[in-house]
């Protein structure tokens, strides 16, 4: 379990890409609250944020092409066995989303990668 830094997602090859949207997709739903030592910096915050980075996730998917039920673009949404959020509060988007998303998150993120052997190529 990992929520990659944002600045990586438009690189990330299909399997991470993919991978991030079901981890979004699980906190989202019973996920939600469920300690694990690399995401519990998520539950200190709205749910909302987590849609503002699943977003961008979903972005990045339709961008190349892939699909999305569309019933996961409603920030209230979670899942099929989770009853929907009755509201949240809009939140303005910051970046990073998430505060701990900082440079040394990045590079951490960019070396665990490198130990799975993916290489990302930062110039395009």
């Amino acid at each position: 379990m990992r929520l990659w830094h944002e600045d990586l997602l438009t690189l990330l090859p299909r399997q991470q890409l993919l991978g991030q949207h079901r981890e979004c997709c699980a906190l989202r739903g019973k996920g939600w609250g469920k300690p694990h030592s690399t995401v519990n910096y998520v539950f200190l915050y709205s749910p909302r944020k987590l849609f503002q980075y699943h977003e961008l996730v979903m972005e990045e998917m339709k961008e190349r092409g892939y699909k999305i039920n569309p019933l996961w673009l409603d920030p209230s949404y979670r899942g099929q066995v989770m009853e929907p959020y009755e509201a949240m509060d809009e939140l303005e988007k910051s970046y990073p989303i998430y505060e701990e998303h900082d440079e040394a998150y990045l590079e951490e993120c960019i070396l665990n990668l490198e130990e799975k052997g993916i290489y990302l190529n930062k110039n395009t």
